[in-house]
């Protein structure tokens, strides 16, 4: 009877024997088998959790794969649209022409408040891609002691619950894109956040996509950076949109009473992304008063007539009150790390906006923005009932997921 040792002596004789290409057969197909499985997932959190892929020691040091996006770019891009439809009317149609229709490819991502405006939605039937609309009954955000250290109600006028809505809008939005991702197994190149309220005067250009930074608009930083938009790769963007649950992240790392722009500054930082701010050719249209001329914290109005970029600043349809030498004295005086809007090259105009919008605004719009998207301003004006129902049938067919109420319901409550 053999012993065990001698068994194995002689198989190990009788493997040294065979023909080593036999082996480098076998191997090296096996090994190209596996490389190429292991490279085949590219959802980043099918491989490591987000917490601690966003939170490891090398997090600082990751590069985006993705190269710089050029005209005809086939990159997956997501565009995450947040927030109320006030005056969807005049913001609404060019989104969808200067965003959306620049890049036929990208997919729509909608989160907004159920409210009397919401009809004006249905602006959107005119979308190239609807991946997912979520139009909700705002509840109030449960404030925790991390948030309340964190943030402070000044300057926001529905306080510091007004900023937890707003974070949720846009954390609710990333929300849906990663369950869009999950169901359908890829991971998107690119996520363009923006607003519902912001008129976009020209398209978006691919020189704002730069890989492993995220971008935003300049001026109007408040203490911190302007939040208004942001664009990025998955990994930034994931740890940009993540405002209500990276809060615990920023309270950890000591900083408190900050506002919307300076929070997210901190988040930007306390998870070591870096980011480029440049100009971008769209204005946040407001209806709230402010002072003018705005004192050294003040607020300037931009007219919508600017020919910028405004990049994000609050703007309305207006005669302009102040050009030139005016719009020098005026942004001279305010403080570059606040409110201030780039002026130079005789690029900004301002408006007289202690009051309600003037009479004639309309046609002041429609001048502006051309006979197009005048049209549209008209169009929903004079909607009808049975054609808004239409319209959001139209959306709900096109949409590959649809969270919202009847069509009956978000019309009748806007249009009787």
């Amino acid at each position: 009877m053999i012993k065990k040792p001698q068994k194995v002596n002689m198989f190990i004789k009788k493997w040294s024997e065979l023909d080593w290409r036999l082996l480098f057969l076998v191997v090296v197909p096996l090994s190209l088998f596996f490389l190429i499985s292991s490279l085949s997932s590219t959802h980043i959190d099918s491989i490591i959790p987000l917490r601690s892929f966003i939170f490891s020691e090398n997090s600082s040091g990751f590069k985006s794969s993705h190269p710089q996006l050029a005209d005809g770019d086939r990159s997956r891009i997501a565009v995450c649209l947040v927030g109320g439809a006030r005056r969807f009317e005049l913001t609404g149609p060019s989104i969808v022409e200067k965003v959306l229709k620049r890049y036929p490819n990208a997919d729509l991502f909608l989160h907004s408040p159920m409210d009397k405006n919401a009809f004006k939605l249905s602006l959107l039937k005119t979308a190239p891609r609807i991946a997912s609309v979520r139009i909700f009954a705002q509840k109030p955000v449960p404030e925790t002691e991390e948030e309340v250290r964190v943030l402070t109600a000044a300057n926001s006028p529905n306080g510091i619950q007004g900023l937890l809505q707003y974070f949720n809008l846009v954390e609710g939005c990333l929300t849906m894109i990663e369950s869009h991702q999950k169901q359908h197994n890829f991971t998107y190149d690119w996520i363009v956040r923006t607003r519902v309220d912001g008129y976009w005067r020209a398209p978006l250009h691919p020189k704002n996509f730069v890989p492993g930074r995220y971008t935003v608009p300049s001026g109007s930083v408040y203490g911190g950076l302007n939040d208004r938009l942001g664009i990025g790769d998955f990994y930034t963007s994931k740890i940009a949109l993540s405002r209500l649950s990276l809060i615990p992240e920023i309270d950890k790392a000591g900083y408190r009473q900050l506002n919307s722009e300076s929070a997210f500054k901190a988040q930007l930082t306390t998870l070591n992304i870096s980011y480029v701010e440049n100009r971008f050719p769209f204005c946040v249209v407001t209806d709230r008063t402010y002072e003018f001329p705005p004192a050294h914290l003040g607020v300037p109005v931009a007219a919508m007539s600017s020919l910028g970029p405004l990049s994000g600043a609050k703007c309305r349809p207006c005669t302009p009150v102040c050009k030139d030498r005016c719009v020098a004295d005026v942004m001279s005086s305010l403080d570059k790390r606040w409110s201030w809007i780039d002026w130079g090259n005789g690029t900004l105009e301002l408006c007289y906006a202690e009051g309600g919008w003037e009479k004639g605004w309309e046609n002041i719009f429609d001048t502006v923005a051309g006979e197009k998207l005048g049209q549209e301003r008209k169009r929903v004006n004079g909607l009808k009932f049975a054609d808004c129902v239409g319209d959001f049938r139209e959306m709900m067919r096109r949409a590959v997921k649809w969270d919202a109420p009847p069509a009956e319901e978000i019309c009748g409550l806007g249009l009787g």
